[in-house]
């Protein structure tokens, strides 16, 4: 395993970069970084129009995270690979094909996690903003988001040890993350895969288990702050 490390664990992490594309660990991690950018905000958009009360807001809200989540992610990405270039005859990365599929697939997850916070919070708070003369959407931004957030924190970051797990999919389509990387230093050393693939495992292990131990941290705080 040293000798493996030793002799591919460069590009283990980064793949062909600086002198290519990024690849690796790196890529992987600029797919979930990327793909939270986009899940987070496209979550609190859907869990805010199941909670709205509006018909025209809700039923496609609802209808969207039941199709998405009786649907594999892999299929997502290979409708989003295949279909969209066929439907809008652009060409898409694999790097998009991911990052897209995967918001798609955790933006349903995601948004059933925040709107279960926004439904758990006192009504009284928004009848109190109400009284008050503020709009639905003033009393969502200031006074109901914020605290949800903080409260569904754990959730959020559970989510990301999803995405970081789910971008080995990239394997798929080609696209050089870390599993597929992996796969390509096996196929050099040939006679060493139980030491390759015990590598890659343990690279996956290592930023799942630190995001976990961050998670049991932060359920801790936030159970501590609502029995105060």
């Amino acid at each position: 395993m040293i000798e493996v490390l030793r002799d591919n664990g460069f590009y283990l992490l980064v793949g062909e970069f600086p002198h290519g594309p990024p690849g690796g660990l790196l890529l992987t991690l600029l797919l979930a970084a990327c793909t939270m950018a986009l899940v987070l905000p496209g979550a609190v958009l859907v869990a805010l129009a199941r909670t709205s009360g509006r018909p025209w807001f809700a039923r496609p809200a609802l209808a969207f995270v039941s199709i998405i989540r009786a649907v594999p992610v892999l299929l997502i990405i290979f409708w989003t690979y295949l279909f969209v270039p066929v439907l809008t005859g652009v060409a898409i990365s694999g790097f998009v094909t991911i990052v897209a599929a995967i918001t798609i697939y955790q933006t349903a997850y995601l948004s059933e996690v925040i709107r279960a916070g926004i439904e758990a919070l006192p009504r009284g708070q928004i009848e109190a903003g109400r009284a008050l003369g503020l709009r639905y959407w003033t009393i969502m931004l200031r006074i109901v988001l914020p605290q949800v957030l903080v409260n569904t924190s754990p959730g959020i970051l559970n989510v990301l040890i999803i995405v970081v797990k789910e971008t080995s999919l990239g394997y798929m389509v080609g696209l050089g993350e870390l599993t597929l990387t992996a796969s390509h230093v096996n196929s050099l050393t040939l006679t060493r895969p139980l030491e390759v693939f015990a590598i890659l495992s343990l690279m996956y292990f290592v930023i799942c288990y630190s995001l976990g131990r961050i998670v049991k941290q932060l359920e801790k705080r936030v159970g501590t702050a609502a029995g105060h």
